[in-house]
Formats: structure tokens, sequence, C-alpha cells
């Protein structure tokens, strides 16, 4: 008789082995080690909103999870009121018209968006353009596509804009699709109407779908509003633009997001999602048209409490002679690392004898090293205290 237990043994299929490594599981470990050690890490590394959701959205759940309607599948492509919600938020923030039925698809937050859509462009071989420094979740949806990908390099002498004129003949002829992403993650930097128009002319002369990640849309500071790709005259002939309530309205694990614009990919989207989900919860839907249609009041506080903490955090950094630029958008600052040092060795080193965790830029792509990325996830105090911490090393005198 076979002993099963001995000869059966489970073979994943080949794309597994080509997933992209999970960089930050690996800051993760180290913070973790450190905070069982009985240090206290004051952990800036990671992008997870740490204030709540506003009350008012959360009582709107509260209230529509004892729905009866809501108990039920809700529609394969979301209720209608939730699309019109978003419609109407885009608007009035920026004045762009959207068709609620053809031009809104719901996804599960805004990163299913992102890694499905190279699986419905790309065969394998295609090629996809990709930022450099950039959000590694792009190249997991162009690795499960099994395409291609060609970096575009995000350098501060160009304001950390990629420079479409170095990109190479043969790539702009071979790319069906391209990621950007202003506010920018993980540099901050954010990007000017011109630069929009730029890529809209570049999309359409090249046959590139542009797919703009507009997960921090809401956060400019200055009094300065990020300006959407979907405000561009052309932006949705040749794309889509991607937005997430998990940085507007702290609802990270409420799993919100949506696609927006050109029309032909937005079925594509809700044909690939019919055949996995069966849209959110309808409480869920509900909680997040409340989100977008209630006074926008909690956004605005937002936005005032980040700029406060990158306010009160430069000012301590300076204090140390750490001299960074201030971020204009987003909650993450770009900060170059002491001569002498790696990224990583940088990271290590603030763990270790500082107990700060912060991002090793080459996380994110080759150029992001020589640089750190931090997020203003926590208070002031907090903020002030990593930065004293980190001065006491004497790095930087």
């Amino acid at each position: 008789m076979t002993n099963t237990k001995e000869s059966f043994s489970i073979q994943p299929a080949t794309i597994m082995s080509t997933l992209p490594t999970q960089f930050f599981a690996t800051l993760v470990s180290k913070v973790n080690d450190q905070v069982a050690q009985g240090h206290d890490v004051i952990n800036l590394g990671q992008g997870n909103p740490d204030q709540p959701t506003p009350s008012h959205i959360v009582s709107k759940l509260k209230e529509s999870a004892e729905n009866p309607l809501y108990h039920k599948y809700s529609p394969f492509t979301g209720y209608t009121f939730l699309k019109e919600a978003i419609a109407k938020r885009y608007k009035e923030d920026y004045n762009v018209d959207l068709d609620p039925e053809s031009e809104v698809a719901i996804l599960f937050g805004g990163k299913t968006g992102l890694v499905q859509l190279p699986q419905i462009l790309l065969n394998p071989g295609d090629l996809c353009l990709v930022p450099d420094p950039g959000y590694p979740d792009y190249w997991s949806g162009v690795a499960l596509a099994r395409a291609e990908m060609s970096f575009m390099p995000l350098r501060a002498e160009n304001h950390f804009l990629p420079d479409y004129n170095a990109i190479s003949p043969s790539d702009c002829e071979k790319a069906k699709l391209m990621f950007l992403n202003y506010p920018n993650n993980p540099t901050s930097a954010t990007a000017p109407l011109s630069f929009y128009e730029e890529t809209v002319r570049f999309a359409q002369k090249h046959g590139i779908v542009v797919a703009s990640d507009f997960a921090y849309g809401a956060i400019g500071f200055d009094g300065q509003r990020p300006i959407s790709f979907l405000q561009t005259p052309g932006a949705k002939e040749v794309g889509l633009e991607f937005y997430t309530l998990s940085k507007t309205y702290n609802m990270a694990g409420w799993r919100v997001g949506f696609a927006l614009g050109n029309a032909k990919l937005i079925s594509l989207i809700n044909q690939l999602q019919d055949h996995i989900y069966v849209s959110l919860f309808g409480g869920i839907q509900a909680a997040a048209a409340e989100a977008l249609t209630a006074p926008q009041q909690c956004v605005e506080d937002l936005v005032r409490q980040y700029q406060s903490r990158r306010d009160a955090f430069f000012d301590a950094i300076a204090d140390i002679g750490w001299n960074a630029v201030k971020p204009a958008g987003s909650f993450f600052s770009w900060l170059p690392v002491p001569e002498g040092f790696t990224s990583v060795s940088f990271s290590d080193l603030l763990l270790e004898k500082a107990h700060v965790a912060v991002a090793p830029g080459v996380g994110f792509g080759t150029h992001g090293e020589g640089y750190v990325r931090i997020g203003l996830l926590s208070s002031e105090d907090r903020l002030r205290e990593a930065a004293e911490r980190i001065g006491r090393l004497g790095l930087f005198r």
C-alpha cells in the first residue's frame, strides 16, 4: 500500500516563482525583532494610515449592516448609487465628468485594479513602462501577465517626473501600458497639468494605455490640490485613473477603490471581475457613498493634520542638519541618506541604534537607492522624537 503522505507533493505553477519578492516583508520582520527585544520602535516605514475612519462613515456602515437588501449578493458591477457618488466627487473636486455606468468600475481597493490591468491588456512578452522608484505592486501585475517591464527613472533634477525623451524608440513602440503615480509614492512629488498634457500626446503617438494611480489625490499641501490625470483633455481616450478611499478617508481596511475613465477599459475590468468577485458587501458600498457625498470637512482636517506633521518633522530634521525637500503631497517624505551609506545600511542603522524604522529607497527600484521613505503616520511628538533619536547618532554634523 502506498504511503500517500510521503509520495504526495504540491508543485506550484511556474508563475509563482516569478512573482516579485515582497521587499517590505523583510522590513516588518526586522521591526518585529526589535520590538520583541523590548525596544520602543517609532515605525515610520509603512504606509498604513494611523487615524480612524471618520465616525459618520462608521455609523453609516452600522446602519446599513442591518438592511436585509445588503445580505444578498450585490450587483456584480456594484450599486449604481456608489458609482454615482464617485462621479459626483470627481465633478466637485476636479470638474471631471464621468458616466457612472460606463466610466466607473468598483474595485476591491485600488491595488486590485492596478494588478488586474496588466493581465487585461498584456500578453506574454508585451512591455509595460513602470516608474523607478515606484509602487512595487505594479511589478506584481506585470509578472502575473508574464509580460516585461522597462523602468522610467524618476530623478530629482527632473522633479521626479519621467523623461519621455529618454525612453528608447524600441521601448516606445513595444510598450502597451504605462503606470504613473502622483502625488508619488515614494518620492512625494506632484505633477503639473503640463506633464499630463505631454503624457497624453506621448500615449496617443505610441498607442500606450496610461494608468494613473491617484491614491494620494486628496493630499496636497500649502493650499495646492493635486491635479487629476482625467482633468487633461484627451485623458479618457488613452487611459484610466485609479482612486481609493484608503488614504482620503482613512479606510485602508475597508478595501474600496475605483477605476475611472476609458469606457472600453472599464468594460474589460468589469468583465474580468465578473469571473472573480461578486462586488463589495452592500453595507460597505453604502458607507463608501456616505464618505464621498457627505461634507468633506474630515478630508480637509486630515490634510491639515498631515501638513502640520510635515512641518513639525522638517523643522526637527533641519535642527539636526538633515536637509531635504518638503513633500508637496502624499503622506510620505523622501530623504537622502548620508554619505557613505546605502539606503539599506542607513535604514538598518536607524532601526538598530535609534529604534526608528524607515523604508529603504531601493525597495522601490534601483533609482530609489540613496534615499529613504518616511511616513508622516505618527503624532508630531513622535516625529520630533524620531528626529532627535536620529540626530543623536551624529550623522549630519
